[in-house]
């Protein structure tokens, strides 16, 4: 074959190549991978303190959000293992969970290790949108997706509040994502560039909808595979957690019977309230000792909207034998059942 057509051939077959790369990134990680996670410019917005936030904002982080319960290492000697007293807000590192490169920031208003020197749009901006203080993709255990729907006045009152808490010195590391997580988590984060309205409280079923967004219920009792939600298993338990004393999955939080089917109102209000389902002790990755500071109306309405859910036959018990279960894929007691 002649130079010329040699050459030729060459150019071709790098442009053959290229187009494909093209393609591949364009229809697997996408190119939002590579150029970075989208972010909005920071404004200089700043949230007025009032009392009604004031009071708002904790009742939120304490309860429905559960700020603490990621942002402060867990007192496991305690029932339903609460954050350390006097350390709330502090971060925490992920070891515990098999993640020890994930760091829960500290969110207090230290200015040298923690949250004292970000401004309410860096705070705003982190909660709803997946961008951290430096610019990063926040990984998604923080819930993010599910806090875009957080309304414009409880974003405020989440932020008045958290500039109150003591502040803690404490001096953590920065998230480093391994690969390929740190190319695929560019895709999370999304700008929020509307309004968001207060959610409709107009029935319980609307309100423990919210509420159940909120406190990113979903996410826990929903087992995953590679990551991702397992279609049709939605609240239906199987996510595996670590505890001191060994491996837990979530319960079955769907109306079936293998799930919440035998509750009542009453009976779940108090199992948020002390932990405990009659004589059966919750185990402490359930975080009722957070989610039993929420009202009585707000809990109601938070099994109101549980009973609407598909039911979901999946037998779960963490007191029996792990057996591999079909449908989470994982072990767990009663898990041959399935």
């Amino acid at each position: 074959m002649p130079h010329r057509s040699w050459k030729k051939f060459g150019a071709i077959t790098i442009l053959v190549i290229i187009t494909m790369v093209i393609v591949a990134i364009t229809f697997t990680i996408g190119w939002r991978s590579l150029l970075g996670a989208k972010k909005r410019a920071l404004t200089d917005r700043k949230f007025a303190a009032t009392p009604q936030r004031l009071a708002r904002g904790r009742y939120l982080v304490d309860g429905v959000l559960g700020c603490f319960g990621c942002h402060t290492d867990q007192d496991w000697s305690k029932p339903g293992a609460p954050p350390v007293a006097g350390k709330e807000g502090s971060g925490h590192v992920w070891s515990d969970q098999d993640l020890p490169w994930l760091i829960a920031s500290n969110i207090t208003p230290d200015k040298e290790t923690g949250a004292g020197n970000w401004s309410d749009d860096t705070l705003a901006r982190a909660i709803r949108e997946g961008v951290g203080h430096d610019g990063r993709a926040l990984f998604p255990i923080m819930p993010y997706s599910h806090y875009r729907q957080l309304s414009d006045e409880d974003l405020a009152s989440v932020i008045v509040y958290l500039r109150t808490v003591p502040a803690v010195r404490n001096q953590l590391a920065t998230t480093k994502m391994p690969f390929p997580l740190n190319f695929l988590m560019q895709n999370m984060p999304q700008p929020v560039d509307a309004a968001v309205p207060a959610p409709d409280q107009s029935n319980p079923v609307t309100r423990g909808n919210y509420l159940v967004r909120m406190g990113a219920c979903e996410d826990c009792h929903t087992p995953q595979e590679k990551g991702q939600p397992m279609p049709g298993m939605d609240f239906a338990g199987g996510f595996l957690m670590h505890e001191p004393k060994g491996d837990v999955v979530s319960a079955n939080i769907t109306p079936a019977a293998s799930g919440i089917g035998y509750y009542s109102e009453n009976s779940f209000v108090q199992a948020m309230r002390i932990g405990k389902v009659g004589a059966r002790p919750l185990h402490a990755s359930m975080p009722w000792y957070i989610y039993g500071r929420m009202t009585d109306d707000d809990l109601k309405s938070v099994f109101a909207f549980l009973q609407t859910l598909k039911p979901v036959k999946h037998q779960l018990d963490n007191t029996e034998p792990p057996t591999y279960c079909r449908l989470c894929k994982q072990k767990h007691g009663f898990g041959r059942t399935n």
